[in-house]
């Protein structure tokens, strides 16, 4: 992720000539390198040791203790993941007919006038991923959906999920995040629009955390009043959870996160921890650097 590889297959050639990867990894210049599939076999073995959480972690302590996070002012903040199948392979989940096409490896198939829902259809490929859209008019994709705690102090991620794409994941996330945020004192937490319902907000000041999400009075009544908007705090936490933008850029571009590479919500959930995990370490280099 840190050096944009986007296959496994791709990373045994860059560990056959680059001398960097082979110094990381302990091979000397004349070893032989493993066949690619290795990796596939040792997977399962990191998914059953929980590595990515514990990576991730150790990767935050080091933020603590160089004194980078805030333990006060937080943001939230989802971003869909492209899953690795086609649209192609959405059927109907009571195995009726599927859709009219022609054959061969890649044939074209034509939905025209029917009807995808996720109560009724399903992929072949990845039956965990789900069919979303962002909005009206946008395009409707085979999704999940990755959601991102992040400090405010830096910008650093403390905690991150992946959940299938709904429209309430946004906000049960968030809940989720917010429930386990360390401290007893009262904390911030950013958002956008999408989280301004009066049940989410509820359940912040419930967990003793103030909402500082955007106002969405868009044919409707915000729930977040003067009480809130007067503090001049409230302003500097719309200004800080911009940062969080940089993160999805990052691990989208950089990390090639825009789609994933695996498929079922274990392993795409093991690639988006270890991808938040490498754009903390670069952050907290480029803070080194500038500290």
């Amino acid at each position: 992720m840190l050096y944009s590889i986007r296959s496994e297959r791709l990373l045994a050639e860059q560990l056959d000539y680059n001398f960097l990867f082979r110094w990381f990894v302990g091979m000397g210049t004349n070893e032989e390198i493993w066949d690619h599939s290795s990796f596939t076999q040792n997977r399962d073995r990191l998914l059953s040791g929980d590595v990515a959480h514990r990576f991730f972690a150790a990767v935050l302590d080091q933020a603590k203790a160089g004194n980078l996070t805030s333990d006060e002012h937080f943001t939230v903040d989802g971003t869909l993941i492209e899953a690795w199948a086609s649209m192609k392979s959405v059927r109907p989940k009571d195995g009726g007919n599927p859709p009219p096409g022609g054959t061969g490896r890649n044939p074209s198939v034509d939905f025209k006038g029917q009807k995808r829902r996720n109560d009724t259809h399903a992929s072949t490929t990845d039956p965990e991923a789900r069919l979303y859209r962002k909005g009206e008019g946008q395009q409707t994709k085979l999704c999940y959906m990755g959601h991102v705690l992040m400090e405010n102090r830096h910008g650093l991620v403390v905690d991150g999920r992946l959940t299938q794409a709904t429209g309430s994941a946004e906000r049960e996330a968030a809940r989720a995040m917010a429930e386990v945020i360390p401290g007893q004192g009262r904390v911030t937490l950013g958002g956008d629009k999408a989280y301004d319902t009066a049940g989410f907000v509820e359940d912040l000041r419930a967990l003793n955390v103030t909402p500082h999400v955007a106002q969405n009075t868009t044919g409707r009544r915000s729930a977040i009043d003067g009480r809130t908007t007067r503090h001049p705090g409230y302003a500097a936490s719309l200004k800080a959870r911009k940062l969080v933008e940089e993160v999805f850029g990052w691990i989208k571009t950089v990390a090639s996160l825009r789609k994933t590479r695996f498929r079922g919500r274990d392993r795409v959930g093991w690639s988006f921890l270890f991808a938040l995990a490498a754009y903390n370490l670069v952050r907290m280099r480029k803070l080194s650097m500038n500290g």
